[in-house]
């Protein structure tokens, strides 16, 4: 080939002559002649056709000539695509745009259809007028009668020659007798289609053949595939056959095939940034000032990239296109705006169109034909998989014009359902929930083909599937391709795929290819041609590597191998290869290509509008909206009830929080004594339901992602799903309701008549309504759940404080009394309080009754009660709530009103933030640096600004730009210094049983091995074979079952410290996002080398690792996550180097360290293994199906069959030829030259097929000479190994290399970092005590000196308090992320103990919770309630407020320490809090509480004596003045001034008299401050023992928060185990083998 390439004079890299191309696009099999190249052999037809040779390069064929027919009569044409396939004319076109493609030619011939029909089972339309030469194809025409229809231009068929065939034999239903009528050609030997039960049959085996040959598999199997095919079509024709295209108005008006010309997408941001901290917002105007005066301008305009540049082709109806290209390279983009989705970039030029429509119209008018697929699979976890696709079908059930006569909108679906079910394989999970990590439901490989399902109900025109192969296994990749594959020839639809890790047989799957980097074009055309034409460009493909794995390593300067002569001529950066692919004949053919298949969409545009009705001239949703509504409503019922536990366990929540309010507001008097009390309770019960509501936030963000992608599936308005919810709201918020109010309402002895309760029960019902539909709106419109959490927790404050009960109407001071006409709790508690009173008639008791004493009569005594008249003894509630709160009774009905305003207001604010809300938004991934740690170009272009990066790439790729930097890094420099491993670990007679609800399970059956310095082994077998489970069993890892056998180290037991002196390389790459690369190196090599060692060498150590990992332009660079971080190939170097920055001693193991890369990250993530193994490390590593090239990488396998049991275990050989001879010796079949041994080996051993009848090879091995020289090996390094060791060895028996204060010191000292990396989370911490402190204190401000002034001060004090909640849930999260680093990883490889997490996690709280308390001390004290207090008091206040700091953080990490997760953990506050308010003597005063609580839960609750504390402080001394309306007015008996007639009472009571306007006494209940706080039990002499009581409520909070992590990471089991008899006598044993040792 290298001889036919010419040289363009301005390019030094060779142009691909047109030979490649026609060697791909004329293939030998279909009986072109290859000059020299070839054997012959028999075709799945019977028929001999060339085989090809298997070098590419020597592939060189002419194509028949493509000719131009005037007339444009021809019966045959060759189609630019695929010239060796036949294209049909295009007047039969009309009734069979969505046509099933057959599996055989035969059929292809007889069906007359304006498509190419190609070899993978396809139809391609072709443009009206072309023609060509007559193609004597065997595959297109079987019979001789067949040829010469071909080829006569006249015999053209008619659209009823068409019809007829279809009725004849295309399309039979599923049970039928024998036709007499045969298809034109058929090869089949049955005399009839298959019956449906065979048809289930067939779809059964499909599974377990898919690997058996591909395109290129043996002539029985193609056969049989062809006739399977066949019959699944015929099935598969009940939703798409002809007969269903000609009733449907919907198929006559597709836009099928899209093209794209001149595409360039561009996009905003930065590939880099520098790590933010809490220092920047104080450090930004000197920045600003410095930026000012060296470049003379503040700021700079965010820099614009193209992310896709010039792109143009067009994937035909029936096609398939892999997108290939690295993480970066800008796969994604093209994805999404080939979807149409266009949202987040900064602008799209050049034009793509769907069927000749633009890509406007299409989203306007036509968004359900295109769709976009993320790679994560999206459904409602509590879901059963039947009810999802019910209900997606449901939704795209069309018309009754579109559907066939007779058939219902439930026959549709039921059809339908069921052919998608039987296609997929999933008919037998259809009554399993789907499921989540939370929730069990089916298998990842079972979701991903409900999510296909999902795709295929649709019916869009053009799909696009992003990644969708990320994390499943090879042959699940391969049945999710190969459904992929059937729902394109099905659905006759245009599919786009972006897979990272392609194997051949995936490859092989597709038409087209496209390879992009960075964010150019480097080859789009047929899959054929793809690697003869980068063999054209000088490089080299190896052998066995796989197309696609070829494809991606042309542009890593790691991976491609260059052709002997192009070393100074080939392409190097992705411009050049753009250039180079710009000037080939490939693209001359691909722009030809896209020029006719638009001839053909031209005439396709007529046809639809020829079609069109006006049913069809929209078609962005197929049902109308309140459809929509019906079947949302529908659906969310299901998932309410498909989570049952949840439900009632949060129903039966509310009832026990029901019975504990209902026992504090018990019977409540109805006399003076329980008025404060009856506002109170109505003020909780309005206040707890509504707050239930906060729940909705965490629902709505979880369930976002799934709303956006039905959104773009077209299954519904989102405004529809709003009103679902609100719908299915109602009568379960009434259930909780009605649970809360009939158990408070009635123990609380409310007012007894119906209307009262009903009336009660409904305003509650309407306001937690309005609620629920409140927070719903909160997290429609804003971005996260982080910030709807700060909007909510201030709007919490202003909910409870403008209620109209912590302070009233009157005393709320202008500039926030707007906030209560805004307040549905307000309207609402002026509804139940007029409701209550109105009908009460309040009799006044003692102490409310005064004066008191002797002498004194009723005609002389009044009531403190607002509302009271002058002699009388009781208060007329209408009376009290229009004095005290300005309530009336004839606003009832009003407020109800308006609460159903708010409700309808909020639902329709919901409805329009979702409507707003853009699924699949195109973003830019950055690569974040610590400041002044960024290599010079990443900070100068930050400086600058520099040019973003694709969404999925990492600025700092150390395959990039940044790479320049690095001096050496690729050499054997850094291998060098790696520490070697000299022992050797040797296991045998491993078991491994755990117990079941059935009885007892063996994992692990008799496994025996070692691992060897210098030697890479891999750990192979299916799914489920037990891989993982034996790799934790050997890192003694496992904490749960019976593990026996023996593991030697140098053969000798264990030593203590075994599980820190090995490495082991987690499959979730676990770090701290916030620290660097270079300082999860240092510490993991300071808290893991021996304490012996200095700490210089042990950095020094790790700027070698750095330099091997090739990581030196990032080591600066923060871990973060993925989008904001280091990129999916980086994290899994780190989480190797953190390994063996540790210097582990004995050996490296490895748990699938290439999941869910791309294949070229895969491959330099195994050479980097290769090298450490080279440099003396033992590693053992887990991998799933590797290529065959990564295979090679290998020394020695591993391979476990079903049940844990060794099948083979020794070494590889050179191309694996060990271990192929050892199968094919004992039985197994021949190894093809050209088949990846690692799929061959699986094969063999009928890994992954249930069906499996051979020889149980666990047998054949444990037989073998084999095994038996595997043992005697074991048993000879055994014994070698000891006597080696015997003379002066000795073990490390420290379980942590270093003590424990060099543990804590490094452990705060990150924890410190990572909270100063993290200013998000601390500013939300400041500005929420920032703010609700000015909330408060605007509130109250400068509270005065009356007796409600009093009550102003305690309700202050008491907002105080409640700003603890929202503070808890920020931190808890931070708490469990530590715990979950330190569990998952550190843990396990002993780095360092709990003591040292729990300390850190600890430490780092306190001194910004100091700091975050002053602020709100200064913003609340002194223009609230402390502008009179001494110096003395207001220091004594700070401190008991730093104390409350101190116990909030302690209070919500002793709750998260016991928490398994974050949610049950925020669910938990409100309950535990709820009791430590409750019963503190605020909401019920100390004398009213009822006695059971008044005797001890009053004094174990710890804000008794916070609340003491503050109140105590805060009113000393401070004299009352009562405001007019609350002095209790009366008369003096005759003789008596109103000073001698209360004088006695007063020395008793307190308070003070003054003769008012007419003689009349009026009498103020307090005369200081200190009389008011002793109604609450409140004592100023009490304020030392209250700051001294609190502090043991610290430490008591602190200790359990070690106690409680102490026994969840373990603790629990150790305490089993003490009093486990089975598991004392495994210690003893362990103790006398090692001493014997």
């Amino acid at each position: 080939m290298a001889d036919q390439s010419t040289t363009n004079d301005q390019y030094p890299w060779p142009s691909p002559s047109a030979d490649s191309f026609r060697a791909a696009y004329l293939r030998p099999e279909d009986g072109h002649q290859v000059p020299g190249s070839g054997t012959t052999r028999t075709d799945a037809f019977g028929n001999e056709v060339l085989e090809p040779a298997h070098n590419n390069a020597s592939r060189t064929l002419e194509p028949p000539p493509i000719t131009s027919d005037p007339a444009g009569a021809s019966a045959t044409e060759v189609n630019i695509h695929n010239p060796h396939e036949q294209t049909m004319p295009l007047e039969s076109s009309a009734s069979n745009d969505g046509a099933l493609a057959m599996s055989t030619a035969a059929n292809e011939a007889a069906q007359a259809a304006p498509y190419t029909r190609q070899s993978s089972h396809t139809a391609v339309p072709s443009p009206q007028g072309s023609h060509a030469e007559p193609v004597h194809d065997i595959k297109s025409a079987s019979t001789s009668k067949d040829l010469e229809k071909a080829n006569d231009v006249d015999s053209r068929p008619s659209m009823e020659d068409d019809e007829r065939a279809d009725e004849l034999g295309r399309f039979e239903p599923i049970k039928t007798i024998s036709t007499k009528e045969q298809r034109s050609g058929s090869t089949s030997t049955r005399s009839g289609p298959l019956t449906e039960d065979e048809v289930m049959r067939v779809l059964s085996r499909r599974r377990t053949n898919t690997s058996a040959g591909g395109r290129k598999g043996s002539n029985a199997t193609s056969a049989e595939d062809g006739e399977e095919q066949e019959q699944i079509s015929r099935l598969m024709s009940r939703m798409f056959g002809q007969n269903r295209q000609n009733q449907s108005e919907d198929e006559k008006t597709r836009h099928v095939g899209v093209v794209w010309r001149n595409l360039i997408v561009k996009g905003i941001g930065l590939g880099a940034a520098l790590q933010p901290t809490i220092s920047d917002p104080f450090l930004a105007l000197p920045r600003l000032i410095k930026g000012l005066s060296s470049k003379g301008r503040a700021t700079y305009k965010p820099p614009v990239r193209t992310l896709i540049n010039n792109f143009n082709g067009c994937i035909r109806p029936g096609e398939m296109l892999l997108v290939l290209g690295r993480p970066g390279s800008g796969c994604s983009t093209f994805l999404k705006v080939l979807a149409n989705q266009r949202y987040g970039f900064k602008s799209i030029e050049g034009d793509v169109t769907y069927g000749g429509t633009s890509a406007k119209t299409m989203g306007k008018d036509y968004k359900s034909e295109v769709v976009y697929n993320p790679e994560d699979d999206l459904h409602y976890a509590t879901l059963s998989v039947k009810d999802t696709l019910k209900f997606a079908l449901t939704t795209r059930t069309p018309g009754k014009a579109s559907r066939n006569e007779g058939e219902s909108r439930s026959d549709y679906i039921k059809e339908f359902l069921r052919v998608v079910a039987k296609l997929f394989w999933i008919e037998h999970t259809l009554n399993t929930k789907v499921g989540n990590e939370f929730v069990r439901g089916v298998s990842g490989g079972e979701k991903k083909r409900v999510s296909i399902a999902e795709a295929l109900i649709t019916k869009a025109s053009t799909q696009c599937w992003d990644n969708s192969t990320r994390g499943l296994d090879a042959s699940t990749a391969l049945e999710y391709v190969n459904s992929l594959r059937s729902l394109t020839n099905m659905a006759h639809i245009s599919t786009a795929v972006a897979l990272y890790q392609a194997g051949e047989s995936l490859y092989e799957k597709f038409d087209k290819v496209i390879l992009i980097e960075e964010g150019r074009c480097l080859y789009y055309g047929p899959t054929e041609a793809a690697a003869a034409y980068f063999e054209g460009l000088g490089f080299e493909r190896p052998a066995r590597w796989t197309t696609a794995d070829f494809l991606t390593s042309v542009t890593d300067q790691h991976e491609r191998q260059i052709r002997e002569g192009y070393e100074a001529r080939f392409p190097r950066s992705a411009e050049q290869f753009e250039e180079a692919f710009a000037k080939s004949d490939i693209q001359k053919a691909n722009l030809e290509d896209i020029k006719n298949f638009e001839q053909y969409v031209d005439e396709q545009q007529r046809r639809r509008q020829a079609a069109m009705t006006k049913a069809t001239r929209k078609k962005n949703y197929t049902l109308p909206f309140h459809k929509q509504v019906l079947a949302c409503t529908h659906r969310q019922f299901l998932i309410m009830f498909g989570d049952q536990m949840t439900l009632f366990g949060k129903w039966g929540g509310i009832l026990f929080q029901a019975l504990i309010v209902g026992s504090l507001f018990y019977d409540m008097p109805k006399t003076s004594s329980g008025v404060f009390l009856r506002g109170g309770v109505m003020f909780f019960m309005l206040l707890f339901n509504a707050l239930l509501a906060l729940a909705e936030l965490t629902s709505a963000f979880a369930s976002r992602p799934i709303l956006l992608k039905h959104k773009s599936f077209s299954f519904y308005r989102p405004a529809a799903y709003a009103i679902a919810q609100t719908v299915v709201d109602a009568p379960l918020v009434l259930v909780q309701v009605c649970i809360f109010d009939i158990v408070v309402y009635f123990m609380a002895d409310l007012g007894r008549t119906a209307s009262q309760f009903f009336i009660n029960l409904f305003v509650l019902w309407i306001v937690t309504m309005s609620m629920y539909s409140f927070f719903r709106a909160v997290g429609a419109w804003v971005p996260s759940l982080d910030v709807a959490t700060r909007i909510t927790g201030v709007a919490i404050q202003a909910l409870v404080v403008y209620t109209g009960y912590l302070i009233p109407p009157t005393k709320m001071h202008p500039w926030f009394k707007w906030l209560m006409y805004i307040n549905p709790i307000g309207y609402a508690f002026e509804a139940v309080m007029v409701n209550e009173f109105n009908f009460l008639d309040i009799v006044c008791q003692v102490p409310y009754l005064v004066p008191q004493g002797p002498g004194a009569a009723p005609q002389y005594q009044s009531c403190t009660i607002q509302g009271s008249q002058p002699g009388q003894t009781s208060v007329n509630g209408s009376a009290y709530l229009e004095t005290a709160f300005t309530y009336s009774r004839t606003h009832l009905w009003r407020n109800v009103g308006i609460l159903f305003a708010f409700w309808l207001f909020f639902v329709a604010l919901t409805m329009l933030g979702q409507e707003l809300q853009k699924p699949n938004a195109g973003g830019g991934a950055i690569t974040i640096f610590k400041r002044g740690q960024a290599p010079k170009s990443v900070q100068k272009a930050i400086e600058k600004g520099s040019t973003p990066l694709d969404e999925e790439k990492a600025a700092a790729s150390n395959d990039g730009n940044l790479e320049d930097e690095t001096s050496g890094s690729d050499s054997e420099i850094g291998v060098k210094g790696i520490a070697k491993n000299e022992t050797v670990f040797t296991y045998r007679n491993v078991n491994y049983t755990i117990p079941t609800k059935d009885g007892e399970r063996q994992l692990l059956r008799d496994v025996q091995g070692y691992v060897r310095p210098g030697k890479l082994t891999a750990l192979m077998g299916a799914s489920g074979a037990g891989k993982t489970t034996l790799l934790n069993t050997l890192a003694q890892r496992i904490n749960f079952g019976v593990v026996t056998g023996d593991f030697l180290v140098d053969g000798r037991p264990l030593p203590r410290s075994f599980q820190r002196a090995t490495g082991f390389a987690e499959q979730m790459d676990i770090h701290e996002p916030t620290a660097t690369v270079r300082e999860a190196l240092q510490f993991s090599a300071l808290l893991r080398q021996p304490k012996e060692v200095p700490v210089k060498e042990k950095y020094d150590y790790c700027e070698r690792i750095i330099d091997l990992l090739e990581m030196r332009p990032i080591a600066g660079a923060t871990i973060g996550m993925i989008g904001e971080g280091l990129n999916q190939e980086q994290r899994k170097r780190l989480t190797i180097g953190v390994e063996l920055a540790s210097k582990p001693e004995l050996l490296l193991f490895l748990d699938e360290p290439t999941s869910g890369l791309d294949s070229g990250a895969a491959f330099n993530i195994v050479r980097f293994l290769r090298k450490l193994a080279d440099a003396g490390q033992a590693i053992l590593c887990t991998i799933h199906q590797p290529s065959s090239v990564l295979f090679e990488y290998f020394d020695e396998l591993i391979l476990l069959k079903s049940g844990g049991r060794v099948v083979y275990h020794g070494s590889l050989g050179k191309d694996s030829q060990t271990l192929i001879d050892y199968f094919e010796r004992n039985g197994g079949k021949k190894c093809p030259h050209n088949h990846n041994p690692a799929e061959y080996m699986l094969e063999v051993i009928g890994a992954g097929d249930p069906d499996y009848k051979g020889k149980d090879w666990g047998d054949v091995w444990a037989s073998s000479t084999e095994h038996d020289e595997r043992s005697r090996e074991i048993q000879q390094m055994v014994s070698n190994r000891r006597s080696l060791s015997a003379g002066g060895h000795t073990d490390d028996e420290r379980e942590f290399a270093m003590p424990l204060s060099t543990q804590i010191m490094a452990v705060v000292k990150r924890s410190f970092a990572s909270y100063w990396r993290a200013p998000n989370y601390l500013i939300g911490k400041f500005l929420l005590h920032i703010i609700t402190g000015l909330f408060n204190s605007f509130t109250f401000y400068r509270v005065g000196q009356s007796s409600i002034d009093m009550q102003s001060h305690l309700f202050s004090i008491f907002m105080t308090l409640t700003i603890a909640p929202p503070l808890i849930q920020q931190l808890q999260p931070k708490f469990i992320e530590f715990r979950s680093l330190f569990e998952s990883r550190e843990s396990k490889a002993k780095i360092y103990s709990w003591v040292a997490f729990v300390t850190g996690a600890i430490l780092v709280e306190i001194p910004y919770s100091i700091l975050a308390g002053t602020l709100y001390m200064m913003c609340w004290w002194w223009p609230a309630v402390g502008r009179f207090r001494t110096p003395f008091e207001t220091g004594y206040t700070w401190m008991l407020l730093m104390l409350f700091e101190l116990f909030y953080v302690s209070f919500g990490q002793a709750i998260a320490s016991f928490s398994p997760n974050e949610l049950l953990a925020s669910l938990l506050v409100p309950v535990f809090f709820i009791f430590v308010v409750s019963f503190c003597g605020i909401v019920v005063p100390y004398v009213t509480l009822p006695h059971f609580w008044q005797s001890w839960m009053y004094w174990v609750t710890p804000f008794h004596y916070l609340l003491e504390g503050f109140l105590g402080v805060a009113v000393h001394d401070i004299q009352v003045v009562c405001d007019d309306a609350e002095f209790a007015r009366f008369s003096a008996p005759p003789g008596q001034t109103c000073q001698s007639y209360t004088q006695p009472y007063i020395a008793q009571a307190g308070g003070y008299v003054q003769v008012g306007a007419g003689g009349i006494c009026e009498f103020c209940q307090y005369a200081t401050g200190d009389q008011f706080a002793a109604g609450f039990n409140v004592y100023y002499s009490h304020k030392w023992l209250d700051y001294g009581v609190f502090w043991v409520y610290i430490f008591f909070n602190f200790g359990l928060v070690f106690l409680c992590s102490w026994l969840y990471l373990g603790g629990t089991s150790k305490i089993k185990a003490l009093f486990s008899p089975a598991a004392r006598k495994r210690t003893k044993a362990l103790k006398q083998e090692r001493e014997k040792a």
